[in-house]
């Protein structure tokens, strides 16, 4: 039977180059995915990555059609769905299906099908192509100019963006937005379009000369990273708009709002510019005030009208981004932080919900009671949305920086964790109060733990640009309010603590973004949220959020043990710009928030667990032995079907890789059961069917005995060695059978003998395979 590898090798790759197909052109099994992480208590490991047969290119850097190829034997349509499913991932054209002798075609363009008898070539390809897009030859050549290939080649998502991005702007449209999640590169992204239309000498008057781009943001850490890193290539031609100086003789700006904004100050610096200076404005993070009609930097884009547009956003459309639509249209692309973490690209993250009592039930003052400064409380229940807003309360601080430690110390002490808290003033209280529990590791590193706030200025971005750099082990710790919430990448962060109310998705999404940077090479596939307001908890409540944590944990603080919270959302106030103001009351000379310091006792008391599987579905930690039963069920609906595959190497691979994808691992099981000494097919068949509960050593035991009949024509060597290889699955379980030579250097009968050797004692290496797969059927009987 000629399978699948043999039909690639002999028959799909010389058909390709009879096509005319040289392999410049030809990626054979292309993984196009980093594979979902998946994450079981606190390891994490790789799911399958996503692969096809073969991606057929036009040109470097870009694919033009997948090519699925099947056994000979099956029709040569067997893979045109799966070829078809993905073409629309990857925005592909045309895709094929083959047995090697027949083809199948199926224009992604037309939606029309065809059985061909040879494939068709590039230039074929290339002319459909270029026929259905409509664009002048000029225009096509830029779109097609390569990508800038520094340290990595954009994924999959980034060359469509890129791409329609491009095309979009070369046909002329003005406005044009992208969405993508926070973490998926939209810097660089911007970045290769930019570089592209640049190399191409593209801009709106069709003059022989380069564009000039002109890179915008609400913050100077969000201009100045792309501007000294992502886009570097740029070189001399780079230039930031500061200090309200002007300069017309470069092709690559950056600036923030305000440094073009009109105010009490100055009139608008952007009024020095000409109407139709810019060909291209790159809007990032396009949610945040610039499309709503009333803002001062409406006027900004509204003056450079003539140039084209493009928005980059982490938000979907939702109430409070409907500005944002209105003034870009529908985004041309979407990737999600859903897909992101499905792909493998974003890390997951597990959520720990804690509760202290005084957010579960109030404070109230006593009667006449005073702060710190010696003010009186105003009597009244003060809740979580009034913590740190109108009353300062030290020893909930205090609590929650206690509980933080203690998590730390269970985990790792140098995870880098980010401290969301409601303001400046808070952020200092919190950092202080973490800094007085670890001495230990602030004399071994005196910036250990940090506040990263506007008030810090040079001295903040100076901790910020160490935290963030990979190879520095601290700060360990940032305290910060809204600074921090957005455009810090930050690829290390494995904890992030909301310590404030957030009220808006937008910022939920881009505090998350914090977390989800992967760096495999430095141990980050997952982070940690600690939710101590229940922001997490509402958001992920929400029906438009879409990326559902692998696990959400419940803490209660206080004295009446679980309680359940639904806190009202605030509205955030933005961080002023790095240098500026206190807070404090001007008319009074005082602090604006009543300041209790003590008097008040907070406690931690205990932990309730939930988990949530691959897809999003909640459960407790109890209930997750129901939920794997399910899955179980989900794949077999017998018990003896379940056996006889299980009982397969092959086909148990198979099981265990579906488990997994499920969000069901069987290390985790054991461990959640307790009951390591059971095969985890006995845990699964109990759970699913009702089977009874046995060990290894019980399946062992009756596998000896059951073994004189069915190896009865082997002699006292042979049966030996079959006692203790039962012996090795007693202990370290059915992977101690996998077939491997291993396995005999550490028996005692074998341990001195070759695997020629072993062979012959049942008759030759045949025979020993033989065995091999037929003993895990006698253990499983």
């Amino acid at each position: 039977m000629i399978t699948e590898a043999d039909t690639c090798r002999q028959y799909v790759v010389p058909n390709l180059y009879a096509a005319g197909w040289t392999d410049e052109l030809i990626r054979e099994q292309k993984t196009f995915t980093d594979g979902r992480i998946l994450v079981q208590g606190r390891n994490a490991k790789r799911g399958r990555q996503k692969r096809v047969d073969y991606l057929l290119y036009s040109r470097r850097d870009f694919p033009i059609a997948v090519v699925e190829a099947k056994s000979a034997y099956l029709d040569p349509s067997q893979g045109l769905q799966q070829a078809i499913d993905y073409a629309v991932v990857l925005d592909l054209p045309f895709a094929y299906s083959t047995n090697g002798h027949g083809i199948v075609e199926h224009d992604m363009l037309t939606g029309r099908e065809r059985d061909l008898e040879v494939f068709p070539t590039q230039a074929e390809l290339v002319t459909r192509l270029r026929a259905h897009r409509g664009l002048p030859p000029e225009a096509e050549d830029r779109l097609l100019l390569p990508y800038h290939l520094g340290d990595r080649t954009p994924r999959y998502y980034q060359t469509i963006a890129i791409q329609r991005a491009a095309e979009a702007i070369l046909k002329g449209q003005n406005r044009i937005l992208l969405t993508l999640a926070t973490g998926t590169g939209k810097t660089e992204i911007a970045f290769q379009i930019a570089w592209k239309l640049w190399q191409g000498r593209w801009n709106k008057r069709g003059e022989n000369r380069r564009p000039r781009l002109l890179f915008l943001a609400d913050r100077s850490i969000l201009v100045d990273d792309p501007k000294d890193k992502g886009f570097a290539p740029f070189g001399e031609a780079r230039f930031k708009i500061e200090g309200g100086m002007v300069n017309t003789s470069r092709e690559m700006y950056f600036a923030t709002y305000q440094a073009l904004a009109e105010d009490e100050a100055r009139p608008g610096l952007y009024r020095q510019y000409p109407p139709d200076f810019f060909d291209l404005i790159i809007v990032d993070e396009a949610h945040r005030g610039s499309a709503n009609e009333s803002s001062s930097w409406r006027d900004i884009l509204t003056y450079f009208g003539p140039a084209a547009q493009l928005g980059m956003t982490a938000t979907p459309l939702r109430q409070d981004t409907r500005d944002t639509y209105a003034y870009y249209g529908d985004p041309i692309y979407e990737y999600s932080l859903a897909q992101g973490i499905q792909d493998g690209f974003l890390a997951p993250y597990q959520v720990r919900r804690i509760i202290t009592d005084v957010d579960a039930v109030g404070w109230r003052p006593t009667p006449g009671q005073k702060d710190a400064y010696g003010r009186e409380i105003p009597d009244g229940e003060y809740g979580t949305r009034d913590f740190e807003a109108s009353i300062s309360l030290l020893p909930r601080t205090e609590a929650v920086a206690k509980h933080l430690v203690e998590y730390l110390k269970q985990t790792d002490l140098m995870a880098k964790t980010i401290v969301f808290c409601v303001d400046q003033e808070h952020a200092l209280q919190m950092r202080s109060a973490i800094a007085r529990l670890l001495p230990d590791q602030m004399r071994a590193h005196p910036d250990y733990v940090v506040r990263v706030v506007a008030d810090e200025g040079d001295i903040g971005k100076g901790h910020l640009s160490r935290f963030q750099d990979v190879e520095q082990n601290t700060p360990v710790i940032l305290t910060s309010s809204r600074l921090l919430s957005t455009g810090v990448d930050a690829p290390m962060v494995k904890n992030v603590v909301l310590f404030r109310v957030v009220g808006s998705m937008a910022e939920f999404k881009q505090i998350i973004g914090r977390g989800t940077r992967v760096r495999e090479d430095y141990g980050k596939l997952f982070f940690t949220i600690l939710d101590y307001t229940g922001s997490a908890t509402q958001k992920f409540a929400d029906p438009d959020f879409d990326g559902p944590p692998i696990s959400t944990t419940t803490t209660t603080m206080g004295d009446e043990g679980e309680v359940t919270v639904d806190e009202p959302q605030v509205d955030d106030e933005p961080e002023r710009p790095w240098g500026q103001g206190s807070l404090q009351n001007d008319d009074e000379g005082q602090p604006r928030k009543l300041l209790i310091r003590g008097g008040v006792q907070v406690r931690v008391l205990h932990e309730t667990v939930q988990e949530l599987d691959a897809h999003g579905k909640q459960l407790r930690t109890v209930e997750f032995t129901s939920y794997a039963a399910e899955q179980v069920r989900s794949l077999y609906m017998t018990a003896e079907d379940f056996r006889h595959d299980w009982a397969d190497p092959r086909e148990r691979t198979t099981i265990v890789e579906a488990l997994e994808e499920r969000g069901v691992a069987l290390e985790h099981l054991e461990q959640v059961m307790g009951r390591e000494e059971s095969d985890p097919f006995d845990l699964l068949c109990h759970l699913a069917f009702d089977a009874p509960l046995r060990t290894r050593k019980q399946r062992a035991d009756d596998a000896k005995r059951q073994k004189q009949s069915a190896f009865a024509t082997y002699g006292p060597v042979a049966q030996t060695i079959l006692d203790q290889l039962l012996d090795q699955y007693a202990e370290h379980g059915i992977n101690e059978l996998s077939g491997s030579a291993e396995v005999f250097k550490v028996l005692p009968a074998t341990r001195h003998m070759n695997i020629g050797e072993v062979g012959k004692a049942f008759g030759g290496l045949p025979k020993l395979r033989q065995v091999l797969d037929e003993l895990p059927k006698l253990i499983y009987a």
